[in-house]
């Protein structure tokens, strides 16, 4: 099989996390007989620096005509002074919306030889981590009207938070369906003691569990869910929620399974055409260093395989070498322990590739 994969190196680690990324899906195309056809696309800080864009049209273009994206990461203190609608983040969002992938999935689940990382208790991590975060990901505050006004001789900023019934609809049936794969209950998460858009959230969510009588639905106050995956995360198994709602409670979640550099996310629309990524930042502190973390951008390959492209076994045979290599207590910084091995960025990475066996 052959397929295009359009691919995003950005700023920060970025490049050094998709470069091994890259070698290992080159090593599942040779061990499975397909072929990777690799597009480079330029997003975010470097974009900036070469065109003064952060998505430039012919970027985008690129991206929309490839099977797949996957990305590394973007931004850093180098643009914090550019101009709000130029910052390296507003060609990630163009990227989400021009491509339509309205869905993101992020899993939080401790590997188990990393539980000693998790910042829980262990009694706590005993009872097990194993939930998913669907995130709405092209609405809400993030796409509202955006704008700041002087009143009265003072400054006034105003974000909008605005849902559709529609948007609405679209993501919560993306939870119910991951709920009725996984362990079918589902966790509605927003704000509505407090607001209108949340209100309708719920209205929406509990009219499209009439079609879903299998799954289990609960609703939680997004102030309480933030208290619950750090008190009982077994409790959860999909949450689906509103696009701020969602970035922040992802990345809490990412942190009590031991390391953020660990976790891969993708995002998708109706089609089989995704974006895949880290969920971690461009670190740029420890760029060029080989101290970062690949694992999340290998396991975000991974996730492209099986949900964009149906190659589900391909991805096992990186899941399963990722875990040899744990077994065997190689670590990068990031999750490193005393008594484990310490190793960078490129020697992870060649321990997965040599790791990679076809079942």
């Amino acid at each position: 099989m052959e397929k295009t994969v359009a691919v995003i190196r950005g700023d920060g680690i970025g490049p050094e996390i998709v470069e091994q990324a890259l070698l290992v899906l080159n090593r599942v195309a040779e061990l499975f007989g397909h072929k990777f056809r690799y597009t480079d696309v330029d997003m975010g800080g470097c974009a900036i620096d070469k065109y003064g864009d952060p998505l430039p049209p012919e970027m985008l273009n690129k991206c929309l005509a490839s099977d797949s994206v996957l990305l590394g990461a973007v931004g850093g203190p180098k643009w914090n002074g550019v101009p709000g609608p130029l910052r390296p983040e507003k060609g990630l969002l163009r990227l989400r919306a021009g491509m339509g992938v309205y869905s993101n999935n992020r899993p939080a689940k401790i590997w188990p030889q990393l539980a000693s990382a998790s910042p829980l208790k262990q009694e706590i991590v005993d009872k097990g981590i194993d939930f998913l975060i669907v995130r709405e990901l092209i609405g809400g505050i993030y796409f509202g009207r955006h704008e700041t006004l002087t009143q009265q001789g003072e400054a006034v900023a105003v974000d909008e938070l605005r849902y559709t019934e529609g948007e609405i609809r679209r993501i919560g049936r993306i939870g119910f369906e991951t709920a009725r794969k996984r362990g079918k209950k589902l966790c509605s998460v927003e704000k509505s003691n407090v607001l209108d858009s949340s209100r309708l959230w719920k209205k929406v969510m509990h009219e499209l569990a009439r079609d879903y009588p299998d799954v289990a639905l609960s609703d939680m106050l997004v102030d309480n869910c933030a208290m619950q995956i750090v008190k009982d995360p077994s409790q959860f198994d999909v949450i689906v929620t509103e696009n701020m709602f969602g970035d922040i409670l992802s990345d809490e979640a990412s942190m009590i399974t031991g390391s953020i550099g660990m976790i891969p996310s993708s995002s998708l629309g109706d089609g089989s055409r995704g974006l895949y990524e880290p969920i971690h930042g461009s670190a740029p502190d420890i760029a060029l260093k080989d101290l970062a973390n690949p694992i999340g951008t290998i396991l975000a390959a991974a996730m492209m395989l099986r949900f964009s492209f149906d190659m589900a076994s391909e991805a096992d045979c990186i899941e399963a070498a990722v875990s040899a290599v744990l077994d065997a207590g190689f670590r990068t910084g990031d999750i490193y322990t005393p008594g484990s091995c310490r190793v960078g960025c490129g020697e992870m990475g060649r321990l997965i590739l040599t790791n990679l066996r076809k079942p």
